[in-house]
């Protein structure tokens, strides 16, 4: 190749890809098992590497490199070129923050995220909120530099981190589409489950041991393979770490398995997009996650359109059955079908049914909004979001640890992220609906445990584009269209009201 300022600049990032993994296993270490006492320590780790990280990206000759890069862009294949346009972009985004912020930034992050761990079980907002404060600040700081050198708003530079180009434009148009058609449809549902039998959950208690294999069984069943991955515990479940070494988290419930069961299945949707990114293309930018509205599809996908089926129950429940040593009606398909399509409003994001969901995004959507716009206060925020849980749900959380305190997105940094959560579960209902369309194996093999056929699709389709097109080009080459909330709003009509 006679570009030689793209070769040098694919060594480069392969530098910060490898910091970026060894960044993201200290953030799973310290989110499921690194002692109390070693919190300091690691937030001075995790700052040090940030600025290793920041110092690669933003070095005076990254910027010559990639205008040399760009002059010989015929020398380059879609791919490369692709792979170009991403280092560009980071470098415009990293350039833009000084160091001495992602360093202060770094180390509020992980002071907030560790004080809001005794924070929420006990209910107390007042103990995080100062440090919650400096997240806030340095977030709003760091928005407002790449916003200049982006050229939009804040919450649009801060948004483009998880969703690269979008815009809260398109988000407000969108979520102002399910604002107007959910509060009826949500009502329209509880009536026609009011008109069948309830759910009855079964009697515990479910050993924690056995709820882990349980789930590591359809973890299996679904592809994952634990020859690069793990199974862990933490307080807020999430899937982290890297391609080649995906790192899954849940909590349990001994008293009710099937949210934790719901949860790794979720989570494994986001590990199995890890494990298929393009191998050719790792630890480039090009090879990494399209963005989270993608990513939360894939999860999404897993859980909602596939596990939370019927046919995906009628399979499942036998297993659930034996596993737990279950008897009786509550163990029948049909009930645990009902189970995992109930509808009810909950004040957690988490635990929440699909109809319910985007109504916990929509709420925290409005809430970053204002406060990083500066309209509300962090001594506003929990009886704001109470005032938001009345309005979009009818209900009022008991105590901020069912409010305010409850995602640790936040407090650990992650502004912008929640649209996200929405985007990909109409993503997830588009696609799903294409990949059925496409292959009548996907939808017959659910009904026996077999995802070969729908993980095939999803591999060629989704998982092995990497950051090669944009979602709105991936979803419009899968699917036919860009997002379109018809498709989700007929998804939940068959699903509920059938």
């Amino acid at each position: 190749m006679t570009n030689l300022a793209y070769v040098e600049l694919e060594a480069r990032y392969r530098r910060v890809a490898l910091l970026g993994e060894t960044s993201a296993i200290l953030h799973w270490d310290t989110a499921a098992i690194m002692p109390d006492g070693a919190a300091l320590a690691r937030a001075e780790q995790l700052a040090e590497m940030q600025v290793v990280i920041h110092g690669l990206k933003t070095a005076p000759e990254v910027g010559e490199l990639i205008g040399k890069a760009e002059t010989q862009l015929g020398d380059l294949d879609d791919w490369q070129r692709a792979n170009l346009s991403e280092m560009s972009h980071q470098w415009t985004k990293a350039s833009a923050v000084p160091e001495d912020l992602v360093v202060a930034l770094s180390l509020a992050c992980s002071a907030c995220e560790t004080s809001w761990r005794s924070a929420r079980p006990a209910a107390d907002f007042a103990s995080v909120k100062p440090l919650l404060q400096e997240v806030l600040d340095r977030t709003r700081e760091a928005g407002q530099a790449k916003a200049e050198a982006l050229g939009v708003s804040i919450y649009d530079a801060l948004l483009d981190d998880y969703e690269p180009g979008g815009r809260s434009a398109d988000i407000d148009r969108v979520f102002g589409e399910l604002q107007a058609f959910l509060p009826d449809f949500l009502q329209e549902a509880m009536d026609v489950q009011a008109s069948r039998p309830s759910g009855v959950l079964p009697k515990g208690p479910f050993p924690v041991d056995t709820q882990r294999a349980l789930g590591e069984g359809f973890m299996k069943a679904i592809g994952f393979d634990f020859d690069f991955g793990r199974l862990d515990v933490s307080r807020h479940p999430f899937c982290g770490g890297c391609p080649d070494d995906v790192r899954i988290t849940t909590r349990y419930d001994e008293d009710d398995f099937t949210s934790s069961l719901m949860g790794v299945l979720h989570e494994t949707g986001h590990a199995m997009y890890e494990r298929g990114l393009p191998e050719a293309w790792r630890r480039q930018p090009v090879g990494n996650a399209l963005g989270m509205s993608i990513h939360e599809s894939q999860s999404l996908l897993i859980e909602m359109q596939v596990c939370r089926s019927r046919p995906f129950i009628e399979w499942a429940a036998p297993i659930m059955k034996e596993a737990f040593n279950g008897s009786g009606p509550a163990w029948e398909t049909e009930n645990l079908y009902r189970l995992y399509t109930r509808v009810k409003p909950d004040f957690i994001r988490v635990d929440a049914d699909e109809v319910t969901y985007p109504a916990h995004v929509i709420l925290r959507y409005r809430l970053e909004r204002a406060l990083l716009d500066g309209d509300m206060t962090l001594d506003e925020l929990p009886a704001a979001w109470n005032d938001g849980m009345k309005e979009l749900l009818g209900i009022v959380p008991p105590t901020d640890r069912e409010g305010c305190l409850q995602d640790v997105h936040w407090y650990d940094g992650a502004w912008g992220y929640f649209p996200t959560y929405t985007l990909g579960a109409m993503s997830a209902a588009q696609l799903y609906a294409a990949a059925c369309d496409a292959d009548a194996a996907i939808p017959a093999g659910i009904f026996d445990g077999d995802f070969y056929p729908l993980m095939t699709w999803l591999r060629e389709n989704v998982h092995g584009k990497g950051r090669l097109v944009t979602s709105v080009d991936l979803l419009t080459a899968a699917t036919g269209q860009p997002l379109a909330t018809d498709v989700f709003v007929d998804h939940l009509k068959s699903r509920y009201l059938a």
